[in-house]
C-alpha cells in the first residue's frame, strides 16, 4: 500500500536487518526502523513499534532469522522463541509464526539453518499478503450487495486498526474497503478513534487518506447512534484471535460496536486469516487478555503549535486506571467471518465448511 504515493510493505529483511514502519511514530513522523538483534524484535513488538495479529506473527518469524545470525546455536534459539511468544500474550499469530519455524529448524544443520529460516520468514509474510488480498475479494461481495441496493455510498464502520499497517500489506478489514475502493464503489468509512492508543485516529484513518477512501474519526461510543440513525451499513472488524467456535477476541470495544450492530440489524462482520483461527482453546475465558501499562490511559501524544510531538498528562494525578487491550465478542453477535477461504458462519460449522 502507500505511503505519500510510494509502495511499502510494513516489514522487509534487507542486509541481515529487519526493516519496519515504526509505527509508534505515526501519523506524524515515518521513521523507518532497523531490528539487528531478537531483543530488538521482542521490544518492538512489546512496544507496539509492530502490531496488529499477522505482522506481530512476521516480526516474531523474522526475529528468530535475527536470532540464528546472532548466534547459531540451537539452545539459543529455543530460547528466543520462548520470549519471543512471550511478548504478547494475546494475538495468536505470534505463537502459530514461531511454532511454524521452530518446526522447520528444529535439529537443522548450522551451516543451512539460515537460508531455510530466511526462506520460512519469507514465506510467512508472502501468505499473508495472498490471505488478505483474497479476504479482500472475498469481503468485496458483501459491499457489492449493499450498493447494488444502495445504489449510494456505503457506509462501513471499523475499530482499531485492521489495515495494512496491521499486516504486511493490504490488511483485513481494510483490505474488502480498498478493493470495493479500487473498483469505483462509493466507500466512506466511520473510523472509532480507538482509546488508549488511539490506532483508528492515528492508523487507519491515516493510511485510508493515503489510499484516498473517504473517511471521518469519531469517538469510540458515537457508533451506537450512528447505527440507530442509519447512517452505518455495515461494521467490519479485525481480530487477535478467533476461536474454532466463531468468538471473537479483538480490541477492546470491539463487544460494544457488536452489542449495538445486533441492537440494531446491521450487519457485524469479522475480516481473519486462519492463521489467526485458535483451534485448540474452546473456551474463552481460558484466553489470557493482555493487561497494559495504565500510562497509555493518563497520557496522550500530539503535535504543539510548533509541530513537536508532546506528551501530556490527561486524567488526575492522584485517579488509578485499568488499560484491558482487548475484550470477547461472543459468536452469537457474528454476522460472519470473512477468511482467504470465504464467508461463512461464526461457529464451529460454519468454520468446518472451509477449513477441515
Amino acid at each position: 500500500m502507500k505511503i505519500e504515493g510510494k509502495e511499502y510493505r510494513t516489514i522487509w529483511f534487507e542486509n541481515n536487518t529487519v526493516k519496519i514502519i515504526d509505527q509508534t511514530k505515526l501519523p506524524h513522523q515515518f521513521i523507518i526502523k532497523d531490528l539487528k538483534t531478537v531483543k530488538d524484535s521482542i521490544n518492538a513488538i512489546k512496544t507496539m513499534e509492530v502490531r496488529g495479529a499477522p505482522l506481530i506473527g512476521a516480526t516474531a518469524a523474522y526475529g528468530l532469522v535475527l536470532a540464528i545470525i546472532e548466534n547459531n546455536d540451537q539452545s539459543f534459539l529455543k530460547k528466543s522463541s520462548e520470549d519471543l511468544i512471550n511478548s504478547r500474550p494475546t494475538a495468536i499469530n505470534l505463537k502459530w509464526a514461531v511454532d511454524r519455524m521452530m518446526k522447520k529448524l528444529s535439529g537443522v544443520n548450522s551451516s543451512e539453518i539460515l537460508n531455510i529460516a530466511l526462506i520460512e520468514a519469507k514465506e510467512i509474510c508472502e501468505e499473508d499478503i495472498k490471505f488478505c488480498e483474497n479476504i479482500g475479494l472475498n469481503g468485496l461481495k458483501i459491499i457489492e450487495e449493499i450498493y447494488n441496493k444502495k445504489k449510494n455510498t456505503v457506509n462501513i464502520l471499523t475499530h482499531c486498526n485492521a489495515g495494512w499497517l496491521a499486516t504486511i500489506n493490504w490488511g483485513t478489514a481494510t483490505s474488502p474497503i480498498y478493493h470495493a475502493h479500487k473498483k469505483g464503489i462509493k466507500i466512506h468509512v466511520w473510523v472509532d478513534e480507538t482509546r488508549p492508543r488511539n490506532q483508528g485516529a492515528n492508523l487507519t484513518s491515516y493510511e485510508l487518506n493515503e489510499e484516498g477512501v473517504s473517511n471521518t474519526i469519531i469517538a469510540d461510543n458515537t457508533g451506537g447512534i450512528l447505527m440507530q440513525r442509519g447512517e452505518i451499513d455495515m461494521c467490519i472488524v479485525g481480530t487477535d484471535r478467533t476461536l474454532s467456535t466463531g468468538d471473537v477476541v479483538n480490541k477492546i470495544g470491539t463487544y460494544l460496536k457488536a452489542l449495538a450492530a445486533h441492537d440494531n440489524n446491521v450487519p457485524f462482520y469479522v475480516a481473519l486469516p486462519s492463521s489467526t483461527i485458535d483451534w485448540e482453546t474452546k473456551d474463552f475465558k481460558d484466553i489470557p487478555i493482555e493487561e497494559r501499562n495504565p500510562d497509555e490511559l493518563s497520557y496522550v501524544e500530539g503535535l504543539d503549535k510548533n509541530n513537536n510531538v508532546q506528551k501530556i498528562l490527561i486524567y488526575p494525578k492522584k485517579s488509578k486506571s485499568m488499560n484491558l487491550a482487548f475484550d470477547i465478542t461472543p459468536a452469537k453477535y457474528v454476522t460472519g467471518l470473512i477468511t482467504e477461504k470465504g464467508v461463512c458462519e461464526a461457529s464451529t460449522e460454519g468454520l468446518k465448511t472451509l477449513f477441515k
